[in-house]
């Protein structure tokens, strides 16, 4: 498959789903998070994904099934997903599971750099089955994986 904007049979939505708390960004510790609100991201999304020719759909849960129905209906509906699984990254086999069924590329992203914290942050059940994966860049890191799903070629 091409670029997004040369392929007109294939959909011309992403989906950017954000995980348990990221509802509160820009007050939740900002000193790891930024100041920067999910109203935020989503505006740069947005904006990331107008250049493109593309359109976006957002979803916040804190619940994991919402998040696993959310991706599943992305199957034939989406041309990517970009996911902020939040601290369900490191527990949620399901999730992993729902995204490798879907068959529907997937970015993941993590605002802060996991790696420079707690051990039990250092491992994703997600990263094996994502096409990439963004950590540490801010929320930039939605930009850049929305970048990268509409020029997948």
């Amino acid at each position: 498959m091409g670029a997004m904007t040369d392929t007109a049979s294939a959909p011309r939505r992403l989906l950017v789903l954000n995980g348990p708390n990221l509802n509160l960004l820009g007050t939740r510790e900002p000193a790891i998070y930024g100041t920067a609100t999910l109203d935020d991201v989503e505006a740069l999304c947005r904006d990331r994904a107008a250049v493109h020719g593309v359109d976006v759909d957002f979803l916040q849960s804190n619940h994991e099934g919402v998040l696993i129905d959310a991706i599943h209906a992305a199957r034939g509906t989406a041309a990517g997903i970009v996911i902020n699984p939040g601290a369900f990254t490191h527990t949620s086999i399901a999730i992993a599971d729902a995204i490798a069924g879907v068959e529907v590329p997937t970015v993941e992203v993590h605002i802060s750099n996991v790696h420079a914290r707690e051990a039990f942050r250092h491992h994703s059940y997600i990263s094996p089955v994502a096409a990439a994966v963004i950590i540490g860049a801010g929320i930039n890191g939605y930009g850049y994986a929305i970048d990268q799903l509409a020029t997948r070629g």
